[in-house]
């Protein structure tokens, strides 16, 4: 109630990228600081009976994650779980370091329950990212999944380079041994070098690049939601025959622009993809499809609209393992995972 009433209000009077800002400068500040964790997780932490799940090998004290493209660059380790969270996808990082598109880069449309995300992949590269992470002191309830894209620049944007800047990323995470998963991001829409990957041939070609290197963790597949079942099919397909991809996202941002409730929200100049609601039914409908066509060959990561507990159960009826959010929290406040971990506990088992 305070974060509807009073301070998101406030906060919605500024620039979000400058909101987003200020929190990752708190959030660190907050996380160092135990009787700060504590205080925050006074408010904020789920306290039920035990909801944890375990995925592929790793246990989630909730089965609720957040995103990638919130803590890109895993400054939120310590205060994450103290607001309900039972993971976080770290990025999506890359293979050197981002600037980001031009700037406006965030655009709420508070009517359509969307935020217009254009960041470009604004992260601070792989090995940074690496040194930040091992200074993490690890908790054995919380997962922390990172998400691994193509370098947003015209070097990476050719399919050879492309290939050789994810193999990059994946090989120096996995000889330093940090983070319990790793999604590829093949569908950020975002970004210079677009979705090369989402065509099966060269996704194939991807895979099998990275498939090269032998990994004992989860990977995963970060999805595009703009295309027709058939094509999206046709990538499961590719990713089927792959036994070390344990499952996928589903999924990204939605690029279709005429799916918004009031498209006099969007700005005359824009690019980038839609968050938030706009992803929910698109989403969805993929997710259903997805585990009736493979069953259980695929852990589903559901991602895309989750604003209430309403639309939590929809996401797990459709089959997915887990959710993942971001414009949810931004909109509701950071007491939606909390408010989404109770109704859970006093639901049936997904």
């Amino acid at each position: 109630m305070f974060y509807q009433k009073v301070l998101k209000p406030i906060l919605f009077k500024f620039d979000p990228e400058k909101v987003h800002n200020l929190i990752v400068f708190l959030g660190p500040f907050l996380g160092k600081s135990f009787v700060l964790r504590k205080l925050v997780a006074l408010f904020y932490k789920y306290k039920g009976r035990d909801i944890s799940k375990t995925i592929d090998g790793l246990t989630y004290r909730t089965p609720f994650i957040l995103s990638a493209g919130f803590d890109y660059n895993g400054k939120l380790l310590n205060i994450l779980p103290e607001i309900s969270f039972g993971g976080v996808e770290v990025g999506s990082i890359t293979a050197r370091a981002c600037l980001g598109n031009k700037k406006p880069r965030l655009t709420r449309l508070p009517k359509s329950q969307s935020i217009i995300v254009n960041k470009g992949l604004c992260n601070d590269g792989v090995d940074e990212i690496i040194k930040r992470l091992k200074n993490y002191k690890r908790r054995n309830d919380f997962v922390i999944g990172i998400s691994i894209a193509r370098t947003n620049d015209e070097k990476a944007s050719a399919v050879e380079e492309g290939v050789l800047d994810y193999f990059y990323s994946f090989k120096r995470l996995n000889e330093e041994d940090v983070g319990d998963y790793y999604t590829l991001n093949i569908s950020c829409p975002n970004s210079f070098t677009g979705g090369t990957f989402t065509n099966p041939a060269l996704l194939s070609l991807l895979l099998s690049k990275i498939s090269s290197i032998k990994c004992h963790k989860p990977i995963y597949i970060k999805m595009p939601i703009n295309l027709e079942w058939p094509e999206f099919d046709n990538l499961l397909k590719i990713i089927e025959k792959f036994e070390n991809i344990k499952g996928v996202v589903i999924g990204n941002l939605n690029k279709d622009y005429n799916s918004l409730d009031f498209k006099i929200e969007v700005p005359k100049k824009f690019g980038g993809g839609l968050s938030g609601k706009p992803c929910f039914e698109i989403s969805n409908e993929l997710i259903k499809k997805t585990k009736v066509t493979y069953g259980n060959r695929f852990t589903i990561i559901g991602c895309g609209g989750v604003f209430s507990s309403k639309d939590m159960i929809s996401k797990f009826e459709a089959g997915s393992d887990l959710v993942a959010l971001i414009t949810g929290m931004i909109y509701n406040g950071p007491g939606l995972i909390k408010e989404l971990s109770n109704h859970y506990a006093t639901s049936h088992e997904y």
